[in-house]
């Protein structure tokens, strides 16, 4: 290996090393080789012939504090997060950190590079788009106690997320989702993107038929009623729907994959409190580091008149989650007055419907059957007065 020396060296490693042999005095070691006799001192107090590194010996950062380091160096060696992760964790405790001044930390203590646990993919981008474009798909949530589907929707340019979760990846239940993410969405949805799943479109044999073309699938006459255009992947290509595969992988990692569960109601409990931290509280690299909430009350600053409602609205602590009770003969009219009725049940399919804040009143915080009917009613209106099996 080649040795690099500074441009005002006087001494080359040949010489450093006859300094260290030599016998005679500083003095006339210094005036024979025409140097300072402090830099005799220096070499023949020394066993290499390499220059020792220069600066502070315990370097440090200039925008982190020590307690602040070590939490890093904890969260990249415990918690495996990667560069953007670690600096949307420790962006709110130093606003002026930058994504270079990390990587140098990471680097000074040997732990800028992770172990690939893969062969590196190319990732495309998506087209721009305005706000109101939704992925939708759903995945199968399994634990030693039982199963449950679960429903995502993101928005492609706001991030904001919603679940659901229910026993079955029907047809009916994706159109129940669909009604609840047009409640909880606090702007107008222009388009929403799913795979080819029987739960979202009908299959592509039976396309042009006497079912398709009189009655149609649900999930598509209540994208058609509401006046968005319903687009699916092309087959066998899922990535094109990638953003939503990529958060349901997201939960699975933060949930399931980490944790055990006693039940589903457990389990369901968890991820409703991992979307919502995912909503108010992280700092996402493809928003510039702002939160999903964040990104909606801007667009909500630049375009007020795409929002039905304030995304203020949709502040931590001001929602609440309600179960739906129906009827087993399959009446979904609310129950009698004065009293729950015995023979309604709860919940439908295992489904849990997200109440925003402005749809809140006394009378929800009781959760009785009567109210649950409710507020169902007022939050999902049914647009298309159909059969269940629809």
């Amino acid at each position: 290996m080649a040795i690099r020396l500074h441009g005002s060296a006087r001494t080359t490693p040949r010489i450093r090393a006859e300094l260290q042999l030599a016998t005679g005095s500083h003095r006339s070691l210094a005036k024979l080789y025409g140097l300072n006799p402090k830099t005799v001192a220096k070499w023949r107090a020394r066993t290499s012939v390499l220059d020792e590194p220069m600066g502070p010996r315990d370097r440090a950062s200039q925008h982190l504090s020590q307690e602040q380091e070590h939490l890093a160096i904890a969260l990249r060696k415990q918690g495996h997060l990667s560069l953007d992760d670690l600096m949307g964790q420790l962006l709110e405790t130093a606003p002026k950190l930058s994504r270079s001044a990390l990587h140098r930390c990471l680097q000074r203590h040997g732990i800028s590079r992770q172990p690939a646990t893969q062969v590196p993919r190319r990732h495309g981008k998506f087209e721009e788009t305005t706000l109101g474009f939704v992925h939708i798909d759903s995945a199968e949530m399994k634990i030693s106690s039982g199963r449950q589907h679960m429903f995502v929707a993101i928005d492609r340019v706001t991030k904001f997320t919603h679940v659901a979760f229910f026993d079955r990846a029907t047809k009916a239940n994706a159109a129940q989702f669909l009604r609840q993410v047009l409640v909880v969405f606090p702007y107008r949805i222009h388009t929403v993107l799913t795979d080819n799943g029987m739960a979202f479109t009908g299959q592509e044999r039976f396309r042009g038929g006497v079912t398709d073309t009189c009655i149609g699938h649900i999930f598509e006459r209540i994208c058609k009623f509401n006046g968005i255009e319903k687009r699916h992947t092309k087959p066998y290509h899922p990535w094109t729907n990638g953003m939503v595969e990529r958060m349901n992988r997201t939960i699975k990692e933060s949930t399931i994959k980490a944790y055990e569960y006693e039940g589903l109601e457990q389990l369901r409990e968890h991820v409703q409190a991992f979307v919502q931290s995912y909503n108010f509280g992280k700092h996402l690299k493809a928003l510039r580091w702002k939160t999903p909430f964040r990104a909606m009350c801007e667009a909500w600053e630049k375009e007020p008149s795409r929002f039905r409602l304030h995304p203020h609205q949709f502040t931590v602590g001001l929602n609440i989650l309600v179960p739906l009770y129906t009827h087993p003969a399959g009446d979904s009219s609310p129950p009698t007055a004065g009293g729950r009725d015995p023979n309604y049940h709860s919940p439908v399919n295992g489904a849990w419907y997200f109440v925003p804040f402005h749809l809140r009143d006394e009378r929800i915080e009781a959760r009785s059957a009567l109210r649950s009917v409710e507020i169902f009613h007022r939050c999902a209106p049914m647009d298309y007065q159909g059969r269940a099996d629809d």
